[in-house]
């Protein structure tokens, strides 16, 4: 894959690490439905503005706007709803480290999804590694007796396997400009949040500064302009490259919250990035198979 995409997969992650500092701000002062509602709702205003601005055409049958409606339930609203849940009971960086683990999922996803990318022998030990290190990130509450917080881990962990279907389901609808179609599908996402959110925590009261700014910044530039990049690349990266973009995020999640929110920085919490990360190295290859080449042309008689 060319340098420029995997810069822009690079900028992702940094962007995608800083949305859980974000939802921890949110947190102070609204719901997790709430959040999920209003990521989506400035994220969906964010591409119509796009959208209208640019004159794209936008044209669907009912079909196709029923399915998208669906696609922005499981890509956005519910994976949102999951992390803003999970984050009342645990640290912006142990969400960031969990949602590195949607590569794993994505192996496992495609390798049983039809006309998808098999699992190899390095991408099975990659997911059997981010497993681990899920399990090493969950010691200290399991030791610690906190079962709110390891059932926190258990539900953050339901973003990444939405986001490992929804990268398969998303080229049903590679024919579609990219931003008509993230703008549709957050349409679909707030219309299915918002019906819940207002029924479990009524209609949101914003009465400080930073909410408005976190709501400005998760929703326009990290939800429009970083999806409207993701799927603009996902047809030329491909579903596994794509889901890479969370190995940079836990970095900059668990510095922002550390720098900036205070949060407690624990051994397990980068043993089990550091178990993570190896997984994500696995699943990509390249490292390990220029290594193994390199080692067969060391081992061949010269001459």
């Amino acid at each position: 894959m060319a340098l420029k995409y995997w810069l822009v997969i690079g900028v992702l992650g940094i962007g995608w690490g800083m949305s859980f500092m974000f939802n921890a701000i949110l947190l102070r002062e609204l719901g997790p439905l709430s959040v999920s509602m209003g990521r989506v709702g400035f994220g969906a205003l964010g591409c119509w503005i796009y959208v209208i601005g640019a004159r794209l055409p936008v044209r669907l049958s009912m079909a196709r706007a029923a399915g998208l409606l669906g696609f922005g339930a499981l890509s956005y609203a519910a994976p949102f709803a999951f992390y803003a849940l999970g984050q009342q009971h645990v640290a912006s960086g142990v969400a960031g480290i969990v949602n590195a683990t949607t590569p794993a999922f994505a192996v496992l996803v495609s390798h049983f999804w039809p006309g998808s990318e098999r699992a190899t022998l390095l991408k099975s030990l990659g997911v059997v590694c981010g497993f681990a290190g899920i399990v090493v990130l969950s010691l200290p509450v399991l030791q610690a007796g906190a079962t709110s917080e390891f059932w926190a881990i258990l539900l953050i962990l339901c973003a990444p396997i939405c986001y490992a279907f929804s990268l398969n389901i998303a080229r049903a609808f590679r024919d579609m400009q990219p931003v008509v179609l993230v703008a549709l599908a957050l349409t679909g996402a707030t219309l299915s949040i918002a019906p819940l959110a207002l029924w479990r925590e009524g209609l949101p009261v914003v009465t400080r500064p930073e909410t408005w700014l976190s709501l400005m910044v998760i929703g326009f530039v990290l939800t429009s302009a970083a999806f409207i990049a993701f799927y603009w690349l996902l047809p030329k990266a491909g579903p596994t490259n794509m889901s890479t973009a969370t190995l940079i995020a836990p970095i900059s999640a668990l510095v922002l919250g550390t720098w900036v929110l205070g949060e407690a920085l624990l051994p397990e919490h980068l043993l089990g990035m550091a178990a993570i990360f190896v997984s994500l190295l696995l699943i990509d290859g390249r490292m390990f198979r220029r290594l193994l080449r390199v080692g067969v042309e060391k081992d061949q008689p010269k001459g």
